[in-house]
């Protein structure tokens, strides 16, 4: 496969795409609060710390609630920058989370920091398992269920759910890709972990329309509603 350069102009530009792509690489003006992601896996304290500022944020006293919706945007975080990045370059950022900075914001979804930029030697697909899935959402998975208690088919769906929000982003903002989008993301629904979190189906020339076997919970904030892929939706309504 010919590829295009992984280059920061390359993150540059997959950062436009939207909050969820944005990823600052080098040198960073301001380092301020920024810790290894490791740190969010390992450290029980950090992570129920970020727990409780998003129960504020969303008026929740329910800590369930606030971790898995802490875990599925910190999924989309991954899934959106990497999969862009596979789409667009045919190259796929190394991740690692002893490399991938974090910092949680006064507002919106982590901030992300790759001091140093290196690729996966690997074709897109096994990068993305491997950097996304295997060196991140693991052990963060764990890290999540172990200090909240939320469920791994809860967690698995988010995750699930997390790339198809990427896909569906890159699609409406990205339609000229290096490699296309739908059969990747297939391709990644249809091995583990993410196998059966949920059906999809096909909307050529648009996204795919996926329905998860599970809830992520966010639903119990305060005046919230059921997101368009919820397993609680009546089944007309699957996106």
């Amino acid at each position: 496969m010919v590829t295009t350069a992984l280059t920061p102009d390359a993150l540059a530009r997959v950062s436009t795409i939207g909050p969820y792509f944005a990823l600052a690489t080098g040198h960073c003006p301001d380092t301020e609060g920024f810790r290894p992601l490791t740190d969010l896996y390992a450290d029980r304290g950090a992570l129920e710390e970020c727990v409780r500022a998003v129960s504020g944020r969303l008026g929740t006293d329910q800590p369930r609630v606030a971790a898995s919706t802490l875990h599925l945007g910190t999924a989309s975080r991954l899934w959106s920058i990497a999969l862009a990045c596979a789409t667009l370059t045919g190259r796929v950022p190394d991740l690692a989370p002893d490399r991938l900075w974090w910092r949680l914001p006064a507002s919106g979804p982590l901030d992300l920091w790759l001091p140093d930029l290196r690729e996966v030697d690997q074709e897109p697909l096994p990068a993305l398992l491997r950097t996304v899935v295997v060196q991140n959402l693991g052990p963060w998975a764990d890290a999540v269920r172990h200090v909240a208690g939320v469920s791994p088919h809860t967690l698995r769906g988010n995750a699930a759910s997390a790339l198809l929000g990427a896909h569906r982003v890159l699609l409406a903002r990205a339609p000229d890709p290096f490699l296309p989008v739908v059969p990747l993301v297939r391709a990644l629904l249809d091995r583990p972990p993410l196998a059966g979190t949920g059906t999809y189906r096909a909307t050529p020339p648009g996204p795919l329309a996926f329905r998860r076997r599970s809830c992520c919970l966010y639903y119990r904030v305060p005046g919230a509603g059921t997101c368009g892929d919820c397993v609680l939706n009546p089944k007309e309504k699957t996106s």
